[in-house]
């Protein structure tokens, strides 16, 4: 026998690998032969580092890099086991956790550390970057990215102008001279399920602008600072970013990277089936585990569950696949319409509080894991598991 586990992590709680092993060691109590191949995994958001790290036997690189008040901050970003391509969290370097409430202002907030970790990934001669752009506290159009890795975004009188949103308004030229010259022979992979525009009423600034600090007179300036900013990214690059999907993803860093490298929009969860090998590890499972904190009628859409089902279907079609939840919300029959997922169980064991149960949660997993298995073998025994 044959069990693929390939989870998300449980959020604040233990990472993919660690609960891919809690359900490995739940299964091994009740199939101790069975083989067992662990693929950590995410969607492209928080934990997408580590999951691919640990799946492909890569490791961690921890840096001293420009937080988004323009302070430092101690990141990571992962080097996969292929030793070529590096994945990046954009948050790791500009994100909402380096950002007291009091504070935030996406008028003054950067990217800049983003773009720092860009280069230095390109330092250890990667060839190909995985960039998650998910949890940003910035507002920038990727601009401060953009003069990390050597844009001049210069004003009226030919000075470069400070970072932030806020400041867009006196851009006026673009030189792209100073750009490193490996940013334009290095492929980018953005991991983004957004879809927004750079600017307008479902723009960067409109729909996520509020959670980051801004106020409705602040969304108003940013989106015009943006608008702006596209006028001149389409005169002086000839490029046209203002209404792409996705280019208003991480306070517009989307945009940014549509302008100044060579990226290309992905499904998060596409990219990790990719880069982890999901599918050809899966080829002769006989049973596929899954899951995540919560599944709910959302994990459809891009979710880790959904699309380790997706992708394990096409090569497994006969292997069941079997989702673990912290928590199971709403409706989640649109999950077994979509002809992948087999069936769904919560990992929570008794009624018990929060800050318990987040304790207590590898040993809930395994014994949840544990009791599928010995229903899996009542029913197989004859039938699959002793032929």
């Amino acid at each position: 026998m044959k069990f693929v586990i390939a989870p998300d992590s449980f959020k604040n709680c233990l990472s993919a690998q660690e609960v891919a092993t809690a359900v490995r060691d739940g299964l091994a109590r009740i199939f101790p032969e069975a083989e067992y191949t662990l693929v950590p995994m995410a969607d492209g958001g928080e934990g997408t580092v580590q999951s691919l790290v640990d799946a492909t036997n890569g490791h961690l690189i921890h840096r001293n890099i420009t937080g988004p008040l323009g302070t430092p901050v101690d990141a990571y970003y992962g080097i996969l086991g292929d030793g070529t391509t590096a994945v990046i969290e954009m948050a790791q370097a500009s994100g909402f956790q380096y950002v007291p409430a009091e504070q935030r202002n996406p008028l003054v907030t950067t990217t800049y550390g983003t773009g720092e970790l860009i280069l230095d990934a390109l330092d250890h001669q990667v060839k190909k970057i995985i960039l998650g752009i998910g949890g940003s506290a910035t507002n920038d159009g990727g601009a401060g990215m953009a003069q990390a890795i050597g844009v001049r975004l210069l004003d009226a009188a030919g000075n470069e102008f400070p970072g932030g949103g806020g400041a867009l308004n006196n851009l006026r030229h673009i030189d792209m001279s100073h750009v490193d010259p490996r940013i334009a022979t290095t492929e980018i992979l953005v991991a983004s399920d957004v879809a927004v525009p750079l600017v307008g009423p479902k723009g960067a600034s409109a729909v996520f602008g509020p959670q980051k600090g801004a106020t409705p007179e602040m969304v108003k300036l940013l989106d015009a600072n943006l608008k702006h900013y596209a006028e001149v990214i389409k005169q002086d690059l000839d490029k046209d970013v203002a209404d792409i999907p996705g280019s208003g993803a991480a306070g517009g860093l989307g945009a940014g990277l549509m302008a100044f490298t060579k990226a290309k929009m992905c499904k998060g969860i596409d990219l990790v089936v990719q880069f982890s090998h999901l599918k050809q590890k899966a080829q002769d499972a006989d049973f596929v585990f899954t899951g995540e904190g919560s599944v709910d009628e959302q994990t459809q859409y891009g979710k880790t569950p959904y699309g380790v089902a997706k992708a394990t279907k096409e090569v497994a079609p006969n292997a069941p696949v079997i989702v673990l939840a912290g928590r199971i919300g709403g409706d989640v029959s649109d999950l077994y319409a979509k002809d992948g997922v087999d069936a769904i169980f919560s990992a929570a064991i008794d009624n018990k509080p929060f800050d318990i149960a987040m304790k207590e949660s590898k040993h809930d997993i395994a014994l949840s894991a544990e009791n599928i298995a010995r229903l899996l073998k009542s029913i197989y025994q004859d039938k699959h598991i002793n032929k």
